[in-house]
């Protein structure tokens, strides 16, 4: 499955959009406030429960200075990344998109397809607040 957010421009440097998402706590000041549980479990690594949905717990798996974080399951029941993509406009602003990939089943796409939709994109709705 491929999902992405609609891309939305920040009035934020890269650098200052990139910083504060490799620091995973700040997840929980973006997350949709549908949530129903947030806990870090380490400075990589947290989870998060949205209503109706099972606890997902996301590890930081790789970074590329300023440009691109991959966020990715903690668990092989739901092998799936979240990647934020970081692009400067230029010193002031960037522009910012989300990508979920995942491998699941038919059936778990059709019932996850709609709210990880719908997460992404409040995802990147919110990170232009902060």
């Amino acid at each position: 499955m491929h999902l992405e957010s609609p891309e939305v421009e920040i009035s934020k440097s890269q650098k200052q959009i990139f910083d504060f998402l490799v620091s995973v706590e700040n997840f929980e000041r973006i997350i949709p406030e549908s949530i129903e549980k947030f806990e870090l479990l380490d400075s990589e690594s947290f989870l998060f429960q949205l209503k109706g949905m099972p606890v997902l717990k996301l590890q930081l798996k790789e970074k590329e200075d300023h440009s691109k974080i991959i966020l990715g399951a903690k668990s092989e029941k739901l092998p799936f990344t979240l990647t934020a993509h970081i692009d400067a406009v230029d010193e002031q602003n960037s522009k910012f998109k989300l990508i979920f990939e995942g491998e699941f089943n038919a059936m778990m796409s059709m019932m996850i397809k709609s709210p990880i939709k719908k997460f992404i994109a409040t995802l990147s709705e919110n990170i232009q607040k902060i």
